[in-house]
């Protein structure tokens, strides 16, 4: 077996990964990251982006100047609503407090912010847009790992920790060549692994039978970090948490322009200064390539009669009674939304829009037929419409005309929507961790030599509203790997 040795090994190369990795070093440790996938990235390259935070140069440019930690800790805490008794108050407190600063580092280090924008219930505009994307960081936090000296290893997947007195001492990966490779941390493991929104087993045990059966958005997030810790004794709190199922219209077979936009910071710059003073008219169509990309249909459209069938054109559920779960159990767990001709129009203006990015813009049927043509279906008859998407033309007459429908005259033209598939876009549950993101063990006490962040760590900390899952992926990141860095070195064997 190969041995290497590094007085910090970080898993995973996302965003707590990153954070985490680049404070080791900074602080003088020698630090070995290792990341599964080809590139870095993780689930915060396939986030949204936003990072939500107060007193930082954009609220102030806006004219905020009373925003403080304290509201956001109170206002978190309304997110959370009846599930705040399960929170853990002494994270949200670290995150809160570290956020600002959290957000100065990040802009340092070159990433570039739309904002802030206001949503309900915080009570100022926190949540701050990265642009042109969420690939922005992995880019700049990858290059700022490199200047600090971090040895970053792709494609090194790591199946097991190695204890040694009791301490995590390292951790069996296997390299891209197959062959097993074993890393030696001196000091401390940073275990930033993300979820298991992809782990079929881990969703089984701890959420239901039908989110263990749904899709992740990210397939790579397979809770290997939560298994590992598992397997020497730490703990997941919230773990019936998920978000999801839920249903999303499928991407676009090709990558929309927009996310081949490079992430550099002139390009950045140059963008929000074009959002800040184009005309509208210049500017929404470039919005448009994002908000139609891969979003979830607003609930809107079922509440005003649209109906959801699956892929024979059969009516399957009632469409007000969490649709997303029964989609699951479909044929290819693929669905989709049926308008007639009267419903349409009403979806083609304000109020009434089929998906929405909070606080950047909302997209109606006309954006839809222009941006996604592989989802925008029109006939001028039902039957139609069945021969256009290999549907069972008496299923989908059906569909729209019996049961709760009978007596109704659908009028044309018909508008199909789809496909929609159901997905779960992240799960909650995480590592017991002490205020130090030290993995606590089933004895109430801290695994030696081992340490957490981001959803990983996220020990029973909810994070419901926009901003607040990479902002804690940042700020523990950060603390987990100063943390790391100073922990007493091992003795050695």
């Amino acid at each position: 077996m190969i041995e290497e040795h590094a007085d910090v090994i970080v898993l995973g190369g996302g965003g707590s990964g990153l954070a985490a990795a680049s404070e080791a070093a900074k602080a003088g440790a020698k630090v070995i990251l290792l990341e599964k996938n080809a590139k870095l990235g993780g689930s915060t390259a396939w986030a949204v982006g936003s990072v939500s935070a107060t007193g930082t140069s954009h609220q102030r440019r806006v004219g905020i100047t009373d925003d403080t930690p304290d509201a956001h800790f109170e206002d978190l805490g309304k997110f959370a609503g009846e599930m705040e008794c399960f929170d853990n108050l002494a994270l949200r407190r670290i995150l809160v407090d570290n956020a600002p600063a959290m957000f100065d580092w990040l802009q340092s280090n070159g990433l570039v912010f739309m904002g802030p924008a206001l949503e309900l219930p915080h009570r100022h505009p926190r949540m701050h847009n990265v642009v042109p994307g969420s690939r922005a960081y992995p880019y700049h936090l990858g290059r700022l790992c490199r200047r600090l000296g971090v040895d970053i290893r792709t494609s090194t997947r790591a199946v097991a920790f190695c204890m040694e007195n009791r301490r995590v001492a390292g951790v069996e990966t296997i390299d891209p060549d197959g062959e097993t490779r074993y890393f030696r941390a001196r000091r401390a493991v940073v275990l930033t692994s993300g979820d298991f929104s992809g782990g079929h087993d881990l969703k089984r045990r701890y959420v239901s039978e039908i989110v263990s059966r749904t899709d992740p958005v990210n397939v790579t997030a397979t809770g290997d970090g939560h298994d590992m810790a598992l397997a020497i004794g730490a703990t997941v709190l919230n773990g019936n948490l998920a978000h999801g199922p839920l249903m999303r219209f499928i991407p676009p077979t090709s990558p929309s322009w927009i996310t081949r936009v490079p992430p550099y910071t002139i390009v950045a710059r140059l963008a929000t200064f074009a959002m800040r003073h184009l005309p509208q008219a210049v500017i929404r169509p470039i919005l448009m390539s994002f908000v139609t990309t891969a979003l979830s249909p607003d609930p809107g459209l079922f509440g005003a009669g649209a109906v959801l069938v699956n892929a024979r054109g059969e009516r399957f559920t009632n469409e007000l009674d969490k649709p997303a779960a029964a989609l699951v159990t479909q044929p290819e767990g693929r669905g989709y939304i049926v308008l007639d001709g009267t419903l349409a129009k009403r979806f083609t203006a304000w109020p009434n829009f089929i998906s929405t990015a909070p606080n950047v813009a909302h997209a109606y049927l006309a954006d839809y037929r222009r941006n996604r043509r592989d989802v925008y279906h029109e006939a001028n008859s039902l039957p139609a419409m069945a021969k256009q998407l290999g549907m069972d033309a008496s299923m989908l007459v059906t569909a729209l005309t019996a049961g709760d429908r009978a007596g109704r005259r659908p009028t044309p033209p018909f508008v199909v929507l789809g496909p929609v598939k159901s997905y779960v876009v992240m799960t909650e549950g995480g590592l017991k961790v002490d205020d130090r993101h030290a993995v606590i063990g089933e004895d109430g006490n801290p695994i030696a030599g081992l340490f957490a962040a981001g959803s990983a760590g996220q020990g029973g900390l909810l994070l419901y509203g926009h901003g607040h899952h990479l902002g804690w992926a940042f700020v523990s990141g950060l603390r987990a790997g100063r943390h790391a860095a100073e922990y007493p070195a091992a003795t050695s064997s």
